[in-house]
């Protein structure tokens, strides 16, 4: 778990370091570094919309592995609960910072592909 954990770390990272190089291409040598800067965060930010939650996730997982409580209600509800949180926090977001949108959703789609790709080298 925690190793998919460290790979998705990883991926958004990568993602928000190709979408800073991408917006600061595609906007020229005028406002490069504030077009850049907007898309890194947006992609940080889009990453750790899941990142986070299914962090606390994993963590509480553990916790109830480790003191025998683990269940399929448990996990179920844990599931509902940081889903419901990642929307919360894609529906919150906007507020907080400018968001590039491409860049939020590459850092999310990352993020939520690591869990496929670390299903295929687990095999």
């Amino acid at each position: 778990m925690f190793k998919t954990l460290l790979l998705q770390a990883v991926a958004i990272l990568a993602v928000a370091v190709m979408a800073a190089i991408a917006a600061g291409m595609l906007a020229g040598s005028g406002g490069a570094s504030s077009a850049a800067q907007s898309a890194s965060l947006s992609a940080l930010a889009g990453g750790a919309a899941y990142f986070l939650p299914n962090l606390l996730f994993v963590l509480r997982l553990r916790l109830s592995i480790a003191t025998r409580q683990a269940g399929a209600a448990g996990f179920l509800v844990g599931e509902a609960v940081k889903l419901s949180a990642v929307i919360a926090l894609l529906l919150f977001l906007p507020r907080l910072i400018d968001v590039n949108w491409p860049a939020l959703l590459a850092g999310l789609f990352a993020v939520l592909f690591v869990n496929l790709f670390a299903l295929l080298l687990k095999t």
